[in-house]
């Protein structure tokens, strides 16, 4: 059986994608398949490339990647995101999709057409730096001489590339809501409409998915909120444990382990 996995953006809470894969490794459980989009891509290629969930957040924690890509206060122009290349090429040496261990799909936007990209070849670290490039803030990413921007405008879950290739599929959120009765400052009613805006078609693209992991409440946490990495980690964690062990298609999937690509 081939299992996939699809990793939602959602800037720092993206990290929530870890703590996921970590539990999932821990019980016995292989991907042959992975989709993501921004933070998802950058989780997913981790993975993808043989690097351990856990030590995956410790680069994050480690290195403050995020600080490579937050909005700088008063700037006069957007700001450049490929300032992460040097850090970056540190674990993805190779630099190509097609030469990680793990297939690997990432959704990105392109900008200059107007539609939604798959890719599964080319530059790797370009390609994440595409997925991850949020309008309005990041200079959009060249590729093939098209403007790519943020996959999560268009598609922030892509569970559409396992379907064809996968027996079971896992999906992963970290932008679940819960319910308010007010809303205190306009940058929380910002928030929330943004994340309500990515959420819209969740529920559809749920039912792709035979599992779906997502902590609630995670969307609250602020995009960018950096000192909330661990906590995210262990709380995406500790869901994906509770899930294992209540989920009988998840108990019946560890009885047979998946096939893994070599």
């Amino acid at each position: 059986m081939k299992v996939g996995i699809v990793l939602s953006g959602g800037g720092i809470r993206g990290i929530a994608h870890l703590g996921v894969l970590k539990a999932f490794i821990n019980a016995g459980i292989k991907f042959s398949h992975i989709s993501g989009t921004s933070a998802g891509a950058i989780a997913g290629a981790f993975y993808a490339a043989g690097i351990d969930p856990e030590e995956g957040l410790n680069i994050f924690i480690k290195t403050r990647l995020l600080r490579f890509i937050r909005p700088a206060v008063g700037s006069l122009g957007l700001i450049n995101i490929e300032h992460t290349s040097d850090l970056l090429k540190e674990y993805f040496p190779e630099d190509r999709i097609e030469s990680l261990k793990i297939p690997l799909t990432i959704a990105a936007t392109n900008f200059s057409e107007g539609r939604l990209v798959y890719f599964n070849r080319g530059p790797l670290i370009r390609t994440i730096q595409a997925s991850s490039c949020i309008p309005g803030i990041f200079k959009p990413i060249m590729i093939n001489e098209q403007m790519y921007v943020d996959g999560g405008i268009l598609n922030n879950f892509p569970v559409e590339p396992l379907m064809a290739d996968c027996d079971f599929i896992i999906g992963s959120s970290c932008n679940h809501l819960k319910s308010v009765d007010k809303i205190t400052n306009i940058t929380s009613l910002m928030t929330r409409a943004s994340i309500m805006s990515i959420n819209k078609d969740m529920e559809q693209k749920a039912m792709l998915c035979n599992v779906l992991i997502e902590p609630k409440g995670m969307g609250e946490i602020n995009t960018f909120d950096m000192k909330k990495a661990e906590t995210i980690y262990w709380l995406a964690y500790e869901e994906t444990l509770k899930t294992i062990k209540t989920n009988e298609s998840l108990k019946e999937l560890i009885k047979k382990p998946p096939k893994r690509l070599n």
